[in-house]
């Protein structure tokens, strides 16, 4: 199965512009699983629910529509960061479009920096995706989310051999956590960044790049740097994932004892 990760500066609040780049590489990346930035058909930095309500759009809106169409089209699996309008809640989502299929939408579990001034905690908690044309689980968590193990433990926990993780990044702390996750989960991880700068009053916040796939055992397969627009694409074995075992006695699965992990609030006299 061939995966890949897009990295580019998003435009920011012009989804139109945003749409036709998604679109188009959608139309001729030759993989089987494209993994998108987060909100990269809005770019990331607002402050306020007035910013996020005008851009925001639910799955079945114009933009989304466009970029689920090509999906489908093009018989490509495609897991892109948006801004969602779900009633009077407003997400930091991403859709996860699978051709034939209705698209399913992961809403970001947990808001970052300003994010709380204009998104809704998401709802949907974490789910993996079968796709059974592929052979693979596909699991999908947001930026943030990479900062809390029950994250990628959750969906590794539901199967998911490959985890995509739409991302913004503005801190360097991930570099050593990202494929602490793979490893500890001996999972694929799919990390889609974004490059450039937002600007919003007096305030810049700037992307670090360096998107990256990570193997199940926490192994750079392939990255780009932390300023260019690229592509990188790789080739994965998913069932490679399921032999959770590291020698012939131990499980990383199985040794589990969750009986054990409740937290004690007070010590026994």
């Amino acid at each position: 199965m061939k995966l890949s990760v897009h990295q580019w500066c998003p435009a920011y609040a012009d989804p139109d512009t945003n749409t036709v780049r998604i679109v188009n590489e959608i139309r001729t990346t030759q993989a089987d699983v494209l993994v998108f930035p987060e909100l990269c058909t809005t770019g990331y930095f607002f402050v306020s629910r007035d910013e996020t309500r005008r851009l925001a759009e639910p799955v079945d809106g114009p933009h989304l529509g466009e970029i689920t169409k090509a999906a489908d089209e093009h018989g490509k699996v495609v897991v892109c960061g948006f801004a969602e309008r779900a009633g009077e809640a407003i997400h930091n989502s991403a859709v996860i479009a699978v051709p034939g299929e209705r698209p399913r939408v992961y809403r970001k579990t947990h808001l970052f920096y300003k994010e709380t001034l204009c998104f809704d905690p998401g709802d949907t908690g974490f789910f993996a995706v079968t796709l059974p044309h592929l052979d693979c689980t596909l699991g999908t968590m947001i930026c943030y989310d990479w900062r809390f193990p029950e994250s990628a433990r959750a969906l590794a926990l539901q199967g998911a051999d490959v985890i995509a993780c739409p991302s913004n990044l503005v801190t360097h702390v991930w570099r050593m956590a990202m494929p602490v996750r793979a490893l500890e989960n001996k999972v694929y991880l799919a990390v889609a960044n974004r490059t450039g700068s937002d600007t919003n009053g007096d305030e810049t916040l700037s992307f670090n790049g360096d998107s990256v796939i990570y193997d199940c055992n926490g192994n750079v397969m392939a990255s780009a740097d932390a300023t260019n627009d690229a592509i990188v694409i790789v080739d994965v074995d998913p069932a490679a994932t399921r032999d959770k075992s590291f020698n012939p006695i131990n499980d990383i699965f199985r040794d589990r004892t969750p009986a054990h992990y409740t937290v004690i609030t007070q010590r026994p006299a």
